[in-house]
């Protein structure tokens, strides 16, 4: 088929879909909102199955349920794999009420761009392929429920259970937010730990005489951990601290959260190391630190295959007068590390363009729907 049809048939239906990014935004889904995450999968699963395509839900206690859509699931031939997440970071209500606005340009709304836009475009993509006859191979979209917090809530059930999923496929094109001609192959695992000071509580007046101020020994650890500011290496944020009770009181306990992010393998042993030598080191006498592993994601590590993933895809925006895509390094995390980690061809940021992410300003451009759209069914169609 002439690409051309494709592409008129995406924009065809582009405000079709306009509408339907505004309505999945309507319904607020921060990821330990299980009822509103669901809402949105609902949504998903009641379109796909008045198209007739197979769907397919695994169910979670604590976070939403994760929702698979196949198109052509009758055929025999590796799926192409469209991915992204329903879940967000914004608290119910922070937008407003309704939480999504529109202007002649832009969409407003928690999770617009990151990343119900994504999942928007991948079924829009997947709407104009079947309508133009496509059977080549199935076209499955794995949606995502609690990414924001690294899966770590459902015990990496979620992610481990898509991987699984998709561990045939030709591709996997995950949406994160698109950067306008650029492509992820690589990003930064993260390791996220609970440090928790131990002290010796004392009247303020006496601060000197048996008393250990653990907000002391806290600020001490924070300092070596915040000298980590290599972009291309280790990263340290530490960015909730809690502790003490009143200004006049010796505080005995503190609290803090470190969010460490690292390039390789032999990066995060290091980071690892760090962790535990500042563990065990005492800055204030009388002070003790305990610390808890509270979340992690594996570095999405560049390799051949995936770089071939990128040749093809780049051949094929060349044959139908798409952008030529430029691979980049990214220092967020996201579940494109995980399918990497697992042998399936992987390639990131496929999803819509805007700003603001993770702020009230959040935004997606509307073209960029049709866009992300076009790229994704076009290398549905040609990919081999």
């Amino acid at each position: 088929m002439d690409y051309k049809l494709l592409f008129a048939k995406v924009d065809e239906l582009y405000n079709e879909y306009l509408k339907v990014l505004e309505d999945v935004c309507n319904i607020e889904s921060p990821t330990l909102f299980k009822a509103g995450v669901d809402a949105v999968g609902e949504y998903f699963r009641d379109m796909a199955k008045e198209r007739g395509w197979k769907v397919e839900v695994f169910e979670q206690e604590v976070v939403g349920n994760v929702v698979i859509i196949t198109m052509n699931s009758d055929v025999n031939a590796p799926p192409i794999c469209f991915s992204g997440h329903i879940d967000t970071v914004h608290p119910v209500g922070l937008f407003g009420d309704p939480p999504t606005r529109s202007d002649e340009e832009k969409i407003y709304a928690p999770g617009a761009l990151d990343c119900k836009g994504g999942v928007v475009a991948s079924f829009l993509a997947m709407d104009a392929l079947d309508r133009c006859g496509f059977r080549g191979r199935p076209v499955m979209l794995l949606i995502q429920s609690d990414e924001e917090n690294g899966s770590s809530k459902s015990g990496h059930a979620t992610i481990n259970y898509i991987c699984e999923r998709a561990k045939d496929a030709i591709a996997f094109l995950n949406t994160e937010p698109s950067n306008d001609g650029k492509v992820v192959v690589e990003r930064k695992g993260i390791l996220r730990y609970d440090f928790k000071i131990h002290g010796m509580a004392q009247h303020s007046s006496i601060c000197y005489k048996n008393a250990a101020n653990a907000i002391a020994e806290a600020a001490y650890k924070i300092i070596e951990l915040e000298k980590l500011k290599d972009a291309d290496g280790l990263t340290c944020n530490c960015g909730v601290i809690s502790g003490g009770t009143v200004a006049n009181t010796v505080a005995e306990w503190c609290s803090f959260q470190a969010d460490i992010r690292f390039s390789t393998y032999d990066e995060m042993k290091e980071a690892e190391r760090i962790v535990r030598e500042l563990s065990d080191r005492s800055f204030v006498e009388g002070c003790s630190c305990e610390v808890t592993q509270i979340g992690s994601r594996p570095p999405m590590v560049r390799d051949e295959m995936n770089e071939l993933l990128l040749e093809k895809i780049r051949e094929i925006n060349s044959s139908v007068g798409l952008q030529d895509l430029k691979p980049v390094k990214e220092n967020g995390g996201s579940d494109a590390a995980y399918t990497t980690q697992h042998g399936i061809p992987t390639l990131d940021n496929f999803g819509v363009r805007g700003g603001g992410i993770h702020s009230v300003r959040e935004y997606v451009i509307k073209r960029s729907l049709a866009e992300s759209a076009k790229q994704l069914a076009a290398v549905a169609w040609y990919i081999k």
